[in-house]
């Protein structure tokens, strides 16, 4: 598991994040003397951030903008824009209009009926939502190229009033031009979370963003009360089948490693994941003979990569075959629900569902206790 001894400071981006500031100019307030037990924060499960709400405005703080950091980023978000606060990374709410960079950012978007304020994405070909795709379609979301080269004078174009990123690592120089031009850039670290909850608690992160820190809890409250729930009924099962996962790619297995959010998915759903004593909150990368050693015996596969039938599965490697899995029919793919576009919808709605994977688990693995529930994002191949 992580860390994070570090102390709680602006981020330095090898550059700089372009102050926003307001022309208005009252009585300034110093929040350097504040503290935090003078904030309410209602962040439960989330290790990557937190909101800690003051009167007149909200401080956004995330911890684990990428792998591995060693650094905070810390906004100021203001509802008044009457309140001018001594601060160098602020940002008025509600955000009208934003740029996003993975689909897992959209649900938050849209549950939060903010979907006009989306005006720019990468790569629009990804995504699975109908309303989104239909707002590209409209011309009201700009295509802004490949993730990794956006086309920023289109972005700045624009002119959001924040851009939401995604990073592997440190800031880029992509990033930093556009910080240089006038737009805050924050990073959202909902996918390092290592557990479900954790993940889908990154609504949060957007409520304070357009100001309905209220409404995104009760979002959320729901969802966490449907998780327990389901995971309470689990405990009921009278025997924890063995779990194996992950597909072969370019000759070797990627599989969720042990403190990740899949296997707790897993462990939630009262089972035995193989792989459940591994260290690391990512992917395992296995040769194929590692994997079946262990495996072989296995009685469900779960997240069988895109595959949506058997000999689908067969086609990809012959190998396959040879896991009990295949033999007794009972591999099992998130790839029931596919958009337009050919996307798989649960990469893109999943984590702000838990709740709902949940129950799909406990549905295949002990059927009796959720008799009359149906699968929303697992299918068996046949």
């Amino acid at each position: 598991m992580k860390n994070y001894k570090i102390p709680l400071l602006h981020l330095i981006l090898s550059g700089l994040f372009l102050v926003i500031i307001s022309c208005n100019k009252p009585k300034k307030k110093n929040i350097s003397n504040e503290t935090f037990t003078e904030a309410k924060t209602s962040i439960k499960y989330a290790k990557g951030f937190d909101i800690q709400i003051y009167k007149g405005y909200t401080k956004l703080i995330i911890k684990s903008p990428y792998p591995d950091a060693t650094q905070y980023q810390e906004f100021l978000l203001i509802s008044d824009k009457k309140m001018d606060i001594d601060g160098d990374y602020k940002i008025y709410v509600p955000v009208k209009k934003l740029v996003a960079t993975s689909t897992t950012h959209i649900p938050m978007i849209e549950i939060l009926d903010e979907t006009n304020s989306l005006i720019g994405f990468p790569t629009t070909d990804y995504i699975s939502s109908k309303k989104t795709i239909e707002r590209v379609r409209q011309g009201k979301i700009q295509d802004l190229g490949n993730e990794q080269d956006f086309n920023t004078e289109v972005l700045i174009s624009l002119q959001p009033e924040v851009m939401i990123a995604f990073s592997m690592g440190k800031s880029s120089k992509l990033y930093e031009n556009i910080e240089q031009n006038g737009i805050p850039v924050i990073y959202n670290g909902d996918w390092l979370e290592d557990s479900p909850l954790g993940r889908a608690e990154w609504i949060k992160f957007f409520g304070a963003l357009y100001d309905k820190n209220e409404e995104a809890d009760s979002i959320f409250r729901a969802i966490e009360s449907e998780y327990l729930k389901a995971k309470k009924i689990a405990l009921q099962a009278q025997n924890k089948p063995t779990i194996m996962s992950g597909v072969l790619y370019k000759d070797k297995w990627n599989l969720p490693a042990g403190e990740s959010f899949t296997a707790q998915l897993y462990k939630d759903a009262n089972t035995d994941y193989i792989w459940k004593n591994s260290d690391g909150q990512g992917s395992l990368v296995l040769s194929f003979e590692t994997v079946f050693e262990k495996a072989e015996k296995a009685e469900y596969w779960i997240g069988s990569g895109y595959y949506t039938s058997l000999e689908e599965v067969a086609a990809a490697n012959a190998h396959y075959q040879q896991f009990e899995t295949f033999k007794t029919k009972q591999i099992y793919s998130f790839s029931k629900r596919r958009s337009e576009n050919g996307g798989v919808e649960y990469f893109e709605f999943g984590p702000l569902q838990p709740d709902v994977v949940l129950k799909d688990l406990i549905k295949v693995v002990h059927p009796e206790l959720l008799p009359e529930y149906e699968p929303y994002f697992l299918q068996k191949l046949d």
